[in-house]
């Protein structure tokens, strides 16, 4: 078998774009793959036409050699778009692999070691009475995790009032839905150590299941600070591209919980290279998933082979979104997502309704302070 093509579908659906590989081969098995890096689409559209000429001609079935071939043949190691691209073929040569020999891809990554895995949405309201009513809605549909983002007003933040709400909010839902819920709170690298250590130290007594990227992710060394002076859990990786990204967070045992992101990092190959790492520290993986329908498979046969596992992000559940492009997706039930039976990631795709959505430019949202200072969205 060899591939034949390898195709990229931008897909505008519900006020943003998504990013999808189609690797086709001459036996007529193709395999779909996802990319990350929202708002960076058509740079790492891009970058799989770079990468394509190195891929047709070539047995899909050497992941591991093809995925080097990837990251290392343009001389410069691959940053994030380059990553985000081979994320995607990556996952699709798991999933042809997995079609031509009949199996799932989590039999591929070495079976279950569960029979479900546990998610979470992302929880929001204008005021404080409807986020805890959103938050009841969701635990009354069978959820037992939420997650909670740090508050702004539309496009300005100001850290020190942003904090006062956060810790009112988790204080309200404690109040309302008792102890037994789990609490995850990101940060979303918008604060600086002066403003999230006391801001964590007062979360503490909420006990919340983590803390996600509570600094910017460029510097890793900061969170040796941030180490000495909080005790709560911290959740990081999202951002990262690669193995390497993820070295000082391991090995330095700065993290409880890595936020492998399987379509940035290098795809499914080298998620699981990081989740194996992880487990020598005791860190858990809980991976990040904002993105489209592949993404959810490939976390999902993820999370399913992989024993060091927390809980798994949900942005957009099974179905929610473009199920004209994917009329058939995995399956969702009282806030678990279930082993797929289909072999391969148990996704199908419709090409022609993925061509009627095309690509349109779209601007990030823009986060400022009250002076006018740029922060991160």
């Amino acid at each position: 078998m060899k591939i034949t093509d390898v195709k990229s579908f931008v897909v505008w659906e519900n006020g943003r774009n998504f990013f999808f590989v189609k690797v086709e081969t001459d036996a007529g098995i193709y395999g779909l793959g996802e990319g990350g890096l929202t708002w960076r689409e058509m740079a790492v559209s891009g970058c799989v036409d770079h990468l394509k000429p190195l891929l047709v001609g070539q047995d899909p079935s050497r992941i591991e050699y093809l995925w080097q071939v990837m990251f290392r043949s343009g001389f410069f190691p691959a940053g994030r778009i380059a990553c985000s691209a081979i994320s995607a073929i990556d996952i699709a040569l798991w999933d042809i692999r997995g079609k031509h020999l009949g199996v799932p891809v989590y039999e591929l990554l070495g079976g279950l070691v569960r029979e479900k895995v546990v998610c979470y949405p992302h929880v929001g309201g204008n005021t404080l009475e409807k986020l805890v009513d959103n938050t009841q809605k969701r635990i009354d549909e069978g959820w037992s995790f939420i997650r909670l983002g740090l508050p702004t007003e539309g496009e300005l933040i100001e850290p020190r009032k942003a904090a006062r709400q956060m810790l009112r909010q988790c204080e309200a839902i404690r109040q309302a839905v008792g102890d037994d819920v789990e609490i995850l709170i990101d940060i979303h690298t918008r604060l600086d150590p002066p403003y999230v250590i006391p801001l964590c130290r007062s979360l503490e007594q909420f006990l919340p299941y983590f803390i996600e990227d509570p600094i910017r992710s460029e510097n890793v060394a900061s969170y040796r600070q941030l180490a000495r002076h909080v005790a709560v859990p911290l959740a990081i990786g999202e951002q990262f591209a690669s193995k390497w990204e993820f070295r000082h967070l391991i090995e330095d045992d700065l993290m409880q919980y890595a936020r492998i992101d399987v379509c940035i990092v290098g795809g499914l190959t080298e998620a699981r290279k990081v989740a194996n790492w992880c487990e020598t520290h005791y860190i858990n993986i809980v991976p990040h998933n904002p993105l489209g329908p592949i993404s959810t498979a490939a976390c999902l046969h993820l999370d399913l082979s992989t024993s060091n596992f927390g809980v798994q992000e949900l942005v957009r559940g099974p179905n929610s979104i473009l199920p004209d492009v994917f009329p058939v997706q995995v399956s969702l039930v009282d806030g678990h997502l279930l082993p797929p039976k289909m072999p391969g990631l148990g996704i199908v795709f419709d090409e022609k309704a993925a061509l009627d959505q095309n690509f349109r430019m779209e601007i990030p949202p823009q986060l400022h302070q009250s002076d006018g200072s740029f922060t991160n969205w």
